[in-house]
């Protein structure tokens, strides 16, 4: 009788031990819902929010931000010095890794941006390097960046550059199976439904406390805040506002983004100012910010950019909600009552993008428009606003600018070679590539402030709101965003 109760006691005791292990497991892992997912994991092709939610955690940087926005060092051992107006050199932490295996060093550095600034690789993320032209090494540990003039946004264009494997990053699989120097390896990407991360081992900053972390893609927002409820996410992304009282913990990010419709200013229906002019009229933009947006946002004041960052115009007024003018405008114009215009949007990448882009055309039509609505998924929605051959009459994009400089913003929207600009506009192109130049900041900020003025008085944009980026998190998970927005699994913590 004494040994059968020996053997149930040791029984129930392994089955307690298993249990808990279990839940040990499970209480380091996180599930992460994003709006849409990544088109690819190479990190230098595309300007695509869910790409960089997972490589973000992948791969490094040599120059990173603190939560506050601080540049600090990376893989940098410290922070470059100038060896003159236009070379930067780096020093970089010894003993790093990639994850294959394979050594960082300064020939990682000189891959990295031969390969961003080739031709032929076509990336969508030139605007935040248009001013690099090569960098050399030094030795093993030093590496020399060069730069066409002098750069007063060098160090943020460097803190947004992540770095690649030197030899890995030419094979084959590398878009699909990415390797970093980061805190997280990739163990899975099962297309249309995750990507799983798991902890590096070897990783040179420490081991994070979540040891795997797996995103699953869910494009409908409801969908997202019932998974959190039911505690099957841990975060979900793109929050609505409407659901802001609804989940447990909510995280947010001051007035980073900017939806905006890129209006085409050198062809068709909107190539007459008049009438870009009367679609920013149409549009009443207080409504979208306390009806759609739940008070979640701000009017833009005539400009793509936030008040914090540098080349802001705070004397700049929106456009008012004048139905009245943008009717005269259209007249004027000679355009007829049920005239057909293209709206190009997306759905699920940006919060409420899809709803952002009805609501538009609801106020065109008012205006008296035919409004041809067309919502893309989201690679093909791309090829769109990236198409320099074929530009669309209007286009949906929530554009976010992490350099919080006027540089990126008006290198890839105001720039007539910009990759998202619909306009042919060649002294605003000088303004901006003199403002780049400029080391003086106070005559580089007046530059800037004739930019954003001429694009605001040729109406380049229907200029919408500024909104708040909202997080919805479980209570078990302990985060505070970035003002950079990235999604730092390193940075989080659970109870």
């Amino acid at each position: 009788m004494i040994t059968r109760f020996r053997l149930l006691i040791s029984f129930l005791v392994v089955v307690c031990l298993s249990a808990t292990v279990t839940r040990s497991a499970q209480a380091q892992e996180i599930t992460i819902a994003l709006g849409s997912e990544p088109t690819t994991l190479d990190p230098q092709v595309r300007q695509d929010g869910g790409e960089r939610a997972v490589n973000d955690n992948i791969y490094e940087t040599l120059i990173a931000r603190t939560v506050k926005g601080e540049l600090v060092p990376g893989l940098a051992a410290a922070m470059p010095t100038q060896v003159n107006a236009t070379t930067w050199r780096f020093k970089l932490r010894p003993n790093v890794k990639f994850h294959n295996g394979e050594p960082f060093n300064a020939e990682s550095v000189v891959a990295t941006i031969s390969r961003m600034l080739d031709p032929a690789l076509k990336s969508e993320n030139l605007s935040y390097f248009n001013t690099l032209v090569k960098a050399e090494k030094v030795d093993d540990l030093t590496v020399d960046v060069y730069l066409k003039s002098p750069d007063s946004v060098f160090l943020s264009r460097m803190y947004w550059m992540k770095i690649i494997p030197a030899k890995y990053s030419a094979d084959g699989s590398f878009a699909s199976k990415p390797v970093g120097t980061g805190p997280y390896k990739l163990v899975e990407w099962s297309r249309g439904e995750r990507v799983v991360l798991s902890v590096n081992p070897d990783y040179w900053g420490g081991r994070p406390q979540i040891q795997k972390v797996t995103f699953k893609f869910v494009q409908e927002p409801g969908t997202r805040l019932s998974g959190l409820m039911a505690k099957e996410f841990d975060l979900i992304t793109n929050l609505s506002p409407e659901f802001v009282k609804r989940v447990p913990k909510v995280a947010k990010v001051e007035g980073l983004e900017h939806p905006v419709i890129v209006l085409n200013a050198m062809s068709g229906l909107t190539g007459d100012v008049r009438v870009r002019q009367a679609l920013n009229y149409a549009v009443d933009k207080k409504a979208l910010a306390e009806k759609l947006f739940g008070g979640h946002a701000r009017v833009d004041d005539g400009q793509v950019l936030s008040p914090t960052w540098f080349g802001y115009d705070p004397n700049l007024k929106a456009y008012p909600h004048d139905l009245v003018k943008a009717k005269q405008l259209l007249k004027e114009a000679g355009v007829a009552p049920g005239t057909s215009i293209e709206l190009i949007g997306t759905s699920g990448r940006w919060l409420k993008d899809k709803e952002t882009t009805e609501a538009v055309a609801a106020y065109w039509t008012e205006a008296g428009l035919n409004v041809d609505v067309k919502i893309f998924e989201f690679d093909n929605y791309l090829k769109r606003l990236f198409d320099r051959q074929t530009r669309p009459m209007a286009i949906y994009v929530s554009h976010a600018n992490p350099l919080l400089h006027a540089d990126r913003t008006l290198s890839d929207y105001y720039l007539k070679t910009g990759r998202g600009s619909s306009n042919a506009d060649d002294m605003l192109a000088e303004l901006v590539n003199k403002a780049r130049g400029e080391t003086d900041s106070g005559k580089q900020l007046g530059l800037y402030h004739q930019a954003v003025k001429r694009g605001y008085d040729n109406a380049l944009f229907s200029y919408l709101v500024g909104i708040e980026l909202l997080y919805g998190v479980n209570n078990r998970l302990d985060w505070v965003p970035g003002v950079d927005t990235r999604l730092l699994i390193k940075d989080m913590k659970l109870k």
